[in-house]
């Protein structure tokens, strides 16, 4: 059951039917995972906290630098120099004392990512290059754990939602296959700029999209790549179709 003061602080959020009290219980019983404490992060786990989800881990193997600042809004200038992960749990911490916050002050990969994907309930990809996304997006299909992944430059976004939990795809490697003759990385924040509401926009989004995930509100748009444009305020939808020859997520029928 919730407490007094569970009702007291989530109110707003009980109040919508879609939620009500057994969704703000789900919550607090869910763990996420936020792979990335940059722009995307530092916007969703914000708000997840502010939700009320119960157990959230941020990991991120970066420092705070005054570039972050522009938009990477949980982070204050007396951060700069320390763990992007520790200081955004103490932020999230202190929005909310009643949940439990861990920080990994490393880059997940191999065995560690696999672990921290089987123990959560839920993904959010917010990081900020290929590789990491590849490989979280191979973990939550090997650990069948759901999805949701964010990315921005410039002046625009995107967000990606997959539902792994029966073993099907597409998956992220369907729309943006690896490449072994691609650059090494291509254009991000700082080479190409951004602007930083479009990038807590999308984190945002993730963090909703995450929210209706655990409570079950709604329809969490899997399988679809959705894109925002800040300049005109537009977004697009686009339904995506596995790829069979998928080395990830495809049976190769």
């Amino acid at each position: 059951m919730l407490s007094d003061q569970d009702f007291l602080r989530y109110n707003r959020q009980i109040m919508l039917p879609e939620i009500g009290e057994q969704g703000q219980l789900l919550l607090g019983q869910a763990q996420v995972l936020l792979v990335g404490a940059g722009g995307l992060g530092s916007a969703a786990a914000l708000y997840l906290a502010g939700a009320g989800v119960g157990h959230l881990i941020i990991a991120d193997d970066d420092e705070v630098d005054s570039s972050n600042l522009q938009r990477q809004v949980i982070y204050r200038d007396s951060h700069q120099s320390r763990s992007k992960a520790l200081m955004a749990a103490e932020q999230v911490t202190a929005l909310n004392p009643h949940i439990r916050v861990r920080s990994v002050q490393a880059r997940l990969a191999g065995q560690r990512l696999a672990m921290e994907v089987a123990l959560a309930d839920v993904v959010l990809d917010c990081s900020d290059n290929l590789a990491t996304r590849h490989a979280v997006n191979q973990a939550c299909f090997m650990a069948q754990k759901p999805l949701i992944s964010g990315a921005a430059i410039r002046w625009q976004g995107q967000l990606m939602s997959f539902d792994f939990r029966q073993g099907n795809g597409p998956c992220y490697h369907c729309l943006f296959p690896l490449q072994s003759d691609a650059p090494q990385e291509p254009q991000n924040c700082s080479s190409a700029g951004i602007a930083g509401p479009v990038v807590g926009v999308m984190g945002t989004m993730q963090a909703l999209e995450c929210i209706k995930l655990i409570t079950g509100a709604g329809a969490v748009a899997f399988g679809a790549l959705q894109q925002f444009d800040g300049l005109t305020m537009a977004w697009h939808r686009f339904n995506l179709a596995q790829d069979k020859q998928c080395p990830v997520c495809s049976t190769g029928e």
